[in-house]
């Protein structure tokens, strides 16, 4: 077995009294999807913002490639190559999917030899390059994203993770708004991501989507690991009864 790409081992938060999330414990390796599933508030939504740096743990340790780690801010956790992709995207409509890769990291050059300016034509070549490398063609690289469906959306999010090498991507109810033909579109995204070897965590309220894309599931329950099973040895009945508690 290869060395987990990341390692959460007893993780903890509360949150003054509230314990959020109490001793979790889960790996994923190189190309491999971990669904996390459970009803609100079973501390999903808890674990990833532990895992990408928006909270820090009470206790417990995260390793990265058997490195332990500490993340003070989300920032440093994408520099350290652990990426999230929230349900609102965070894409900035009005400009294109060059200008959403490297928002708020925007590549300069100097026009006449002196003038800073941005490099428009590194963008756009970053975006192409990004976005062929996920079987996604679009003739309008210049068009706002806004132009873009539900699916292309997502796949201008995931490719902005791809660009900055993430490593682990955590996807959060990634096809909760879309029709069939974009949860599917989504899905042969999230397959192309385990082709390249990246580490998945897949968090989703569609058994569906998560049966059909990943690998092994933790369930979730009031902040404690309720169990884990192997997608090809399971049913969405023993799921749903690890989810509720029955």
């Amino acid at each position: 077995m290869s060395e987990p790409l990341l390692e959460i081992r007893n993780l903890s938060k509360n949150f003054g009294a509230v314990q959020a999330l109490q001793d979790m414990s889960m790996t994923i390796a190189p190309g491999e999807v971990v669904a996390l599933a459970g009803d609100n508030g079973a501390g999903k939504t808890t674990l990833i913002k532990a895992i990408s740096g928006v909270y820090k743990p009470s206790g417990g340790d995260i390793l990265l490639r058997g490195e332990k780690v500490e993340f003070a801010s989300p920032q440093e956790a994408r520099e350290k190559g652990i990426e999230t992709i929230y349900q609102d995207l965070a894409l900035a409509d009005n400009l294109s999917i060059g200008a959403n890769i490297f928002l708020g990291r925007e590549p300069m050059r100097r026009a006449f030899g002196f003038l800073p300016v941005i490099d428009r034509a590194r963008m756009a070549e970053a975006a192409k390059t990004t976005m062929a490398l996920l079987d996604f063609h679009v003739n309008r690289m210049e068009a706002p994203v806004s132009n873009f469906s539900g699916g292309q959306r997502q796949a201008v999010a995931i490719g902005r993770a791809v660009y900055w090498n993430a490593q682990i991507l955590i996807m959060d109810e990634p096809t909760a708004a879309l029709g069939v033909p974009e949860q599917r579109k989504v899905i042969s995204l999230i397959h192309q991501l385990k082709a390249q070897g990246r580490g998945v965590i897949f968090i989703s309220h569609n058994l569906q989507d998560i049966f059909a894309v990943s690998d092994r599931i933790v369930v979730l329950r009031r902040g404690v690991r309720a169990g884990e099973r192997r997608i090809s040895e399971t049913t969405h009945d023993e799921v749903v009864k690890l989810m509720v508690g029955g």
